[in-house]
């Protein structure tokens, strides 16, 4: 069972294994840039429709909190944000990947998203997301698997 407590953005701590619903984690490199701000945009529109069918959904990036939450005030964003300064969680899925940033190699959040159910097993995921509609293929996949 993979477990994680990390820092929110709704000013607590969350804990996977306290989540009683199934639950999408999706990984995005940075706030407030253009791909990762669509992204996040795109799960906050559909987050109604994950809530009707029980499922939390929550983002992580290597943020700090203060930067989720002036991010989230900017774009009015309701999905939680966990702050993983540490890369722990990016580590355990295995997110953190070598990227070509202007001829020179470093190492980032490799867009990614994960489908958990309740007992924490991943069912599903995502590698090399482009941003734009990804949060619908993840909400008619979640529609269909939990049915």
């Amino acid at each position: 069972m993979i477990d994680f407590k990390l820092p929110s953005s709704m000013g607590n701590d969350f804990e996977l294994s306290t989540c009683t619903t199934p639950v999408v984690i999706f990984f995005y490199p940075k706030d407030d840039t253009p791909g990762c701000t669509i992204e996040n945009q795109d799960f906050t529109k559909l987050y109604p429709e994950f809530q009707k069918i029980n499922i939390k959904v929550v983002g992580i990036s290597r943020d700090t909190v203060a930067s989720h939450c002036k991010f989230a005030d900017k774009f009015n964003l309701s999905v939680e944000l966990l702050s993983d300064v540490d890369e722990v969680v990016c580590k355990i899925f295995d997110v953190i990947k070598d990227k070509n940033m202007y001829g020179r190699v470093v190492q980032g959040i490799e867009r990614s998203t994960f489908v958990l159910d309740t007992t924490k097993k991943i069912v599903k995921e995502w590698r090399k997301v482009k941003a734009e509609n990804h949060a619908h293929e993840v909400l008619e996949f979640v529609r269909n698997y939990f049915a």
